[in-house]
């Protein structure tokens, strides 16, 4: 999939889920660049906020209908390099280039893990 100037990179491809009714999937590739970016860090809590031009590195993780988990990574023109949670209001400035491979006999699904207390990764082959 192809986004374009303005477009929210999680919210498209959550779209694109379920227009396609993807029910597992990966980011095969990912490259662009956004004009705003915004990261989840590594306590689970913190959002930090970016407005400034940022070349896209890495979009990568799993997709699902059932609940997706994605990690994205961008540097600046300074060659910073900044990464983590993808959430929404990642917004694309001319381009973002997806390449998304979907596994037709698995269901990914989301279930809560009380030891991580977030909802993780449940793989169901699909008959």
């Amino acid at each position: 999939m192809r986004l374009t100037e303005g477009d929210d990179i999680k919210k498209s491809i959550t779209e694109y889920l379920a227009e396609k009714n993807i029910l597992a999937g990966v980011v095969l590739s990912s490259v662009g660049c956004v004009i705003q970016g915004r990261i989840r860090l590594a306590d689970g809590k913190t959002v930090r906020e970016f407005q400034k031009n940022l070349e896209i590195l890495s979009i990568n993780g799993t997709l699902s209908l059932n609940g997706s988990h994605l990690h994205i990574s961008y540097g600046d023109k300074e060659g910073v390099v900044y990464g983590g949670h993808l959430v929404e209001e990642n917004i694309v400035n001319t381009t973002c280039e997806l390449i998304i491979g979907e596994f037709f006999q698995y269901s990914f699904n989301r279930i809560f893990d009380e030891k991580t207390g977030y909802k993780e990764i449940e793989i169901i082959e699909r008959r």
